[in-house]
């Protein structure tokens, strides 16, 4: 099944940090800060890169992103990595079972975080382990980029050259929001405002660069309605969960088999509905994932439901650099939200 989050950056939190180790117990930091740096001293030139198309293409994508939308101008993706794996990190959520609360780790610099990332996948199971332990949903998910926001170059990994030009212009764009756009404290609006803009920016790249008439734009639109219809349908099974856990006429033991039924009656549902909601096979294994709060907590953090910034997209005219430029005016306290609209109204 498609992963929608396997493109998707995170940040990843200063924790990892070397020089922060002694801020910790434990070795996370240091375990992850010598992973990171071992990649790091392994990254070469993008422009050494013996793949001329890929080189080229990203080059592209960064110059779109600054000089055509108004990202601010970063030393992320100049850089290449080659690795023996097609993920960079697995990265571990978890929430609640009986509501959407998310569990929250803490880290210098960036705050609480909603997710927890390992470079080696078997560090991230021991978490999920210690977590189960507490009567808590955890899923793991596998990554491909993170944002470090500014401490490092980040770099491009050999994977990404499989990329499409339109995937692999939303993972950079996604990126360099993050770096240009970022509120502490606010994990929820960053992640919304950087998949927004992302995946905007993407479909705007594809079309002026190759027309709508495109192989590559007819199947990035391909790809994005069914990706809307899967979130459209995850966001109504979360709907009426939330119905039950906010219920005070039941008890937890109750609401966590009204969970059960309900999941399960939505896979079913999915199954027998899938050819009428999709074009395509990428998300059939829908119907046999062991779907928690936490996987769906996902769709909470990085999709918004009230079309906020639709809204505001349709209110500066359709044009994406108006809106990134009201973005950049945001202030690190207030409601992020509500500056953004206040600017795009004046």
């Amino acid at each position: 099944m498609k992963n929608l989050f396997s493109f998707l950056p995170v940040i990843l939190t200063a924790a990892i940090l070397p020089a922060l180790c002694g801020l910790f117990s434990g070795c996370y930091t240091l375990t992850q800060g010598v992973t990171l740096l071992g990649y790091l001293n392994r990254a070469v030139p993008l422009e050494k890169t013996d793949d001329a198309e890929f080189k080229q293409l990203v080059m592209d994508i960064r110059s779109f992103a600054i000089d055509e939308l108004g990202l601010v101008m970063s030393r992320n993706y100049t850089t290449y990595v080659e690795l023996d794996r097609n993920y960079l990190a697995a990265v571990v959520s978890a929430s609640r079972r009986d509501s959407f609360q998310r569990h929250e780790w803490f880290f210098p610099v960036v705050g609480k975080m909603p997710y927890k990332g390992f470079f080696n996948i078997e560090d991230a199971r021991k978490e999920r382990s210690k977590l189960e332990k507490k009567d808590i949903d955890v899923w793991i998910r596998r990554v491909s980029g993170f944002s470090t926001l500014g401490w490092f170059r980040d770099p491009l990994y050999s994977y990404m050259r499989d990329y499409s030009p339109a995937r692999l212009a939303d993972l950079l764009i996604h990126e360099l929001v993050h770096s240009t756009v970022f509120i502490k404290g606010q994990v929820k609006f960053n992640e919304e405002l950087a998949e927004f803009i992302g995946s905007e920016g993407a479909r705007l790249y594809i079309e002026k660069r190759y027309g709508t008439n495109s192989d590559e734009y007819r199947n990035m639109f391909e790809s994005e309605a069914n990706s809307r219809n899967y979130i459209s349908f995850i966001q109504e099974l979360i709907n009426e969960l939330d119905v039950i856990y906010s219920s005070n006429l039941l008890n937890r033991e109750e609401k966590l088999a009204e969970k059960e039924r309900i999941i399960k009656a939505s896979q079913e549902r999915f199954r027998i509905e899938y050819e009428n909601r999709f074009t395509n096979d990428d998300y059939r294994g829908f119907s046999e994932l062991q779907i928690n709060n936490a996987y769906l907590e996902l769709f909470r953090l990085y999709y918004t439901e009230d079309n906020f910034f639709i809204d505001l997209y349709e209110r500066c005219g359709h044009d994406l650099p108006a809106l990134i430029s009201a973005a950049k005016t945001i202030k690190k306290k207030g409601n992020p939200r509500e500056q953004l609209e206040n600017t795009v109204s004046r």
